[in-house]
């Protein structure tokens, strides 16, 4: 594959920055009257943010429905949104949260044009291929870490012994307007902070390495690295109220999600797919408890079969941004990321998988089914086996 040769989607507006939250009436209101509001538990509802939101709105003569979600979102759940709402001629989805909420609100927007429950469409599920037809979407995050409200798929997970967790998936179904305001993130709990910014890191991280990125996600993802440095340990542990490092984790995370939306991300991921998919666990303890010990197996991979990689050069290039290494050698600057994030790992206090039910006798399953698209390098079973020995 020719390195220059890529293609590259996005939103069609970014608004970014402290305060940008003002603008949101006047970007729903372009849209038409009829709307519906997508936010999570009660925590954005308890804000002072929501209360002026909906004043606005009101004074607007808008018509607003409100869903509330509080978990990962299924498929009943996005067919019971999409029954309520099909004919009550919403003109805009707005969804105000987390990850799971903008991907809750993705989902909805994608299938309030169909008849058809959206598990027909789920890749690896569903048989049919959706045309992209969509509501209008703005996308709001409350959270750093996911970068859905700059990611074409939605993922939806069924948890149990017949469980998945699968993304409904089109270029098209990336939001129209992604509004990011660092100030919603004030109030979001240091163990959430700490998570999703291990998230946002993994998906820079895994898509710089990605043997299907190309010029474009490199500079943004080296770029992400380098604005993002560690301001998860600032807002999760020195400072929550820093707004410089909110910010920075803000722009690593929506980074990431262009990054992965464009070059794809690797076996860490692969494991969250399979593991969210029979374990209640959130995505972001998955992918913070599992980035060092990965990075790790595949810089020791790499080293070992090919030590001229260029593939190690980047992780080399990675260390070098965030561990501030003056050094020369790849092999140590590689090094020095994997123990880098093994230290971010233990400081953040992310937890083990065992802390949510994994046990030992659940390693063979996971890693039978757990894919490795776009990862620098193929693993071994055992590889995959003592990640997660290391981790449980």
């Amino acid at each position: 594959m020719n390195f220059f040769d890529f293609k590259f989607v996005a939103n069609n507006q970014l608004h970014f920055g402290a305060g940008k939250f003002n603008l949101l009436p006047g970007l729903i209101n372009s849209f038409g009257e009829n709307l519906l509001l997508v936010s999570g538990g009660q925590s954005f509802k308890k804000t002072s943010h929501y209360k002026w939101l909906l004043n606005a709105l009101e004074n607007n003569s808008a018509r607003i429905y409100c869903y509330s979600i509080s978990s990962e979102p299924s498929p009943n759940q996005v067919d019971e949104m999409v029954q309520i709402y099909r004919k009550k001629n919403i003109r805009v989805v707005i969804a105000i949260g987390g990850g799971s909420v903008i991907d809750a609100g993705k989902a909805v927007s994608a299938m309030l044009t169909k008849n058809t429950s959206v598990s027909d469409y789920l890749e690896g599920v569903g048989a049919q291929t959706h045309d992209g037809k969509k509501i209008a979407f703005i996308a709001v995050p409350t959270t750093a870490g996911t970068g859905s409200e700059a990611t074409q798929n939605a993922v939806l997970s069924l948890v149990g012994k017949k469980g998945f967790k699968k993304s409904l998936r089109h270029e098209k179904f990336v939001p129209d307007i992604a509004l990011v305001d660092p100030e919603l993130t004030l109030s979001c709990p240091r163990g959430i902070s700490a998570a999703c910014g291990m998230d946002a890191l993994t998906q820079l991280i895994e898509s710089y390495v990605s043997i299907k990125s190309s010029p474009m996600t490199d500079s943004l993802a080296l770029g992400g690295l380098r604005i993002m440095g560690n301001a998860v340990l600032k807002s999760a542990i020195i400072d929550p109220n820093d707004m410089d490092a909110r910010t920075r984790l803000c722009y690593g995370s929506y980074v990431s999600g262009l990054t992965l939306a464009n070059a794809g991300l690797g076996v860490i991921h692969g494991f969250a797919s399979v593991i969210g998919g029979s374990f209640s666990i959130p995505h972001g303890i998955v992918c913070g408890t599992l980035l060092a010990q990965t990075t790790q197996k595949n810089i020791e991979t790499l080293i070992r079969l090919d030590p001229e990689s260029n593939l190690l050069l980047k992780y080399a290039n990675a260390g070098k941004i965030l561990g501030k290494t003056k050094k020369n050698n790849p092999i140590e600057n590689a090094r020095a990321l994997s123990n880098l994030l093994m230290e971010w790992t233990q400081v953040l206090k992310i937890p083990l998988l065992g802390q949510f039910g994994i046990t030992r006798d659940d390693i063979d399953k996971i890693v039978s089914v757990t894919g490795q698209k776009n990862n620098p390098v193929t693993l071994t079973k055992k590889d995959l086996k003592d990640i997660l020995k290391n981790r449980i």
